[in-house]
């Protein structure tokens, strides 16, 4: 089987209900594909709703499985281990494909047989667009975009995300998968799973592709539409980021910490000042993220 189509989910069972529901309009890849849904320890039915079925499309097979380890690392993991395709394709279970995603996909796996694939996607606001949600803040809210040009990706600033991503599966398990230490886990708001994997990748020199023409809409919930969100997510991804430079090392934090993040909070507070709240959320979530890195460094358990 060439394609596994893959999606993680946890307690997110209405949103999961609207992405299936978009899958009927998929069209069908050349070569054969199944439909895998990994249920990471939901607890909102979830399950049940799954085993009446009736989400399932008709023309190819679909099974669903369970991962009892909470984290959406350990949810990939397992799907890469489940899969019956040679590739495995993650789509979130909050996004909606264009139609021909799935046909563009398997082109550029035709075409270079990469070790991985990354698409483009498009972040889909409820209401309007908040005035401090510049666009390089997109990016937090899963929006990727690289241009036009179909190319290899080979420079770390160039990630994938897992939100619209292929991967080899056999090349993804011989490196280890996904570091199950990071990313989303539960309701804890957290990153860099996919990232880490991609440079990864990257410097063992496996082939990486970029794909403009597969597209996905990543439809973005309301309470992310605010400042603490994007706060909350550095501070968290600080925190899990020092105690993986830490390791099981000394939990005094080292010198140069304090004047990083003495910095950090002066230069937000003054642009904050200078030119508004709209303008300084950069800045401040970089002092978030200093701030749980050095209690992460002091308090966290590797």
């Amino acid at each position: 089987m060439k394609l596994s189509l893959s999606i993680c989910t946890h307690n997110h069972l209405p949103a999961l209900q609207q992405t299936l529901a978009g899958l009927q309009g998929l069209l069908r890849p050349e070569g054969p594909w199944e439909l895998l849904i990994v249920d990471n320890a939901s607890t909102d039915g979830t399950g049940a709703w799954l085993a009446q079925g009736g989400w399932q499309r008709l023309d190819i097979g679909c099974r669903v499985v369970q991962e009892i380890r909470l984290g959406v690392a350990h949810a990939r993991n397992r799907a890469l281990v489940e899969a019956k395709g040679e590739y495995v394709v993650f789509l979130d279970d909050d996004e909606t494909p264009e139609p021909d995603w799935l046909v563009n996909l398997e082109r550029v796996i035709d075409a270079h047989q990469p070790a991985a694939i990354g698409g483009r996607i498009r972040a889909h606001l409820p209401g309007g667009r908040p005035d401090w949600l510049t666009d390089e803040l997109l990016g937090f809210l899963g929006e990727l975009d690289y241009g036009p040009v179909e190319r290899a990706l080979t420079g770390a600033s160039t990630p994938i995300f897992t939100g619209n991503a292929v991967f080899h599966r056999q090349t993804v398990l011989d490196v280890g998968g996904f570091d199950g230490n990071l990313g989303r886990r539960g309701n804890i708001q957290s990153g860099g799973e996919d990232t880490e994997l991609y440079r990864r990748l990257v410097k063992l020199k496996k082939p990486v592709y970029w794909a403009p023409r597969a597209v996905i809409h990543h439809r973005i919930e309301s309470w992310k539409l605010r400042r603490s969100y994007f706060l909350q997510l550095h501070y968290r991804q600080g925190r899990m980021e020092s105690v993986r430079k830490r390791g099981p090392g000394s939990r005094i934090p080292p010198l140069y910490l304090l004047p990083q993040l003495t910095r950090a909070y002066w230069r937000a507070l003054a642009l904050r000042l200078q030119q508004g709240a709209s303008h300084s959320l950069r800045m401040e979530m970089n002092a978030a993220y200093f701030t749980g890195y050095l209690i992460g460094w002091m308090r966290d358990t590797a």
